[in-house]
Formats: C-alpha cells, structure tokens, sequence
C-alpha cells in the first residue's frame, strides 16, 4: 500500500491511525520478530520521540552471543537501506546537547525504541528540540531507535527528521534527496558513537521493512508495509477515500 500524504486531512486521522499502528507493531514483535527474551510494550510516556513501542531484554545479565539467535548480525547482512552514516571521527560523548535520564518503570533493560513522528513534533522549535534532547539522549544511553516520518520537512526540520537529528550528533550536513519527502532511519546505539541508516520514501511508495538494532551489531526487520495496511484499515472508510483522492491528485501533478 502507497504511503499516504496526511497533511491534507485533519492531524486527528493521524493520530488516530498511528495509534493503531503502534498496538499491531507491539503485537507481531511479541508474536516472533523478538528473541524471546525480548519483548514489546506499547508506551505513551516518552512522548517528546512520539507514541512509542519500546523493546526490553528481560535478562539480568548482558546479551550473550546465544541469546542473538533470531538476530541478523550487520557482518553478514547489513540493513537493505539507501543510506549509512558512521560517526567514526566524533567524540559523540561530549556532545553539549541536553541529556536526559532514560529508564522505565520495569526493572528489565530498555534496549530500543520505535517513534512514529506526529506533526506536533516538529511544528514548533520547542518541540522539535524536546525531541532531538529525547533521541539523543537515547543514544547516548545506548538504547537504539527506529524512528518513522511520514510528514515533510517543515520549517524547523528542512532537511527531514533524520537531517534534524544528524545535526546534533555532527558536522556533516544531510540533504535530503530530491522527490523523497518522508523518512526512515534506524540508529545503531554503537559503542564509539551511532550509525545510522536511512531509506528516504516518496509519496505513493510503498514502505520497506526497516532494521530495529538490539544490541550493537545485531537487528531485527520490522515490517512496516504489513502493519501499515492493518492500521490504515482502521481508519474510518470516509477518511480513507478523501486521503486516497489527495494521493490520486498528488500523483498526478507530478
């Protein structure tokens, strides 16, 4: 299914079809993409990243090359996205943003976070800075984030989500490329600094399953053109074809 441009319907249709999305997203992680001693929740309170699904590691001790089965190791088959980005030349820890405390409530390890982006997000410079203090904040504490944007660049964000993001861990500018206004990008929490890995989508292009790390080096695929779809059919059928007629309109002006 096509991914959609949301910005032509009321902000509440993507809330609501976002709020979906998490609860399926959560589900098929417990339901077999995690490791078994993995598991999901859905969370509403980190909500400077988004309604979030947060992963955990249920052990006491640390991830032991055993319990990486069901993992794909980056050494053998790296992330199939359009672009990578290494941090290898940055001091990452000294970086002077804001850094925030992350933990939760449960006393197993958070080990990644999935954040669907909502328009309020970025809106406002105040809230896009919450949301950079946020992620990288959750970096540097070594939890890896899988981060979903499917609105354009706006005024505070001109070069997307991920670009935003980039800006406060380096000096290396982003651009975003030409005709791919929404985002995908996966952060490695790496021991020396991040990585990230990003795949730029278009309107109307459907969306690729995309890395979720749990430990460094090692991943899980999300399926995110599946749970998508499930969520879209959650949308009220009136909303659906007024959003399908905008799709329509847009790519016919291209």
């Amino acid at each position: 299914m096509p991914v959609h441009d949301w910005t032509k319907v009321i902000a509440g249709m993507f809330h609501h079809l976002h709020t979906f999305w998490i609860g399926i997203i959560a589900r098929d992680l417990n339901n077999g993409l995690l490791p078994p001693d993995h598991y999901a929740l859905a969370e509403q309170s980190a909500r400077e990243v988004g309604p979030d699904v947060l992963a955990l590691h249920s052990g006491n001790d640390e991830i032991t090359p055993k319990e990486h089965l069901g993992m794909t190791a980056v050494a053998e088959a790296p992330p199939q996205v359009s672009i990578t980005e290494r941090l290898e030349d940055v001091d990452f820890y000294a970086l002077k943003r804001r850094s925030l405390l992350i933990k939760h409530t449960l006393n197993d390890e958070l080990v990644a976070i999935i954040g669907i982006v909502s328009q309020g997000n970025k809106n406002r410079q105040k809230a896009l800075d919450q949301f950079l203090d946020k992620a990288v904040s959750a970096l540097r504490s070594g939890i890896h984030l899988l981060v979903i944007d499917l609105h354009p660049p706006g005024k505070f964000d001109p070069q997307g989500i991920h670009g935003a993001l980039w800006s406060q861990l380096c000096s290396r500018p982003f651009q975003m490329p030409e005709g791919k206004a929404f985002t995908l990008a996966a952060y490695e929490a790496a021991e020396q600094a991040p990585r990230a890995y990003v795949e730029p989508i278009a309107l109307n292009a459907n969306l690729p399953d995309m890395p979720l790390f749990l430990d460094e080096g090692y991943y899980i695929n999300v399926p995110l053109e599946q749970t998508y779809m499930e969520a879209w059919a959650g949308v009220p059928l009136q909303w659906r074809k007024v959003i399908e007629e905008e799709n329509g309109s847009a790519a016919a002006s291209q």
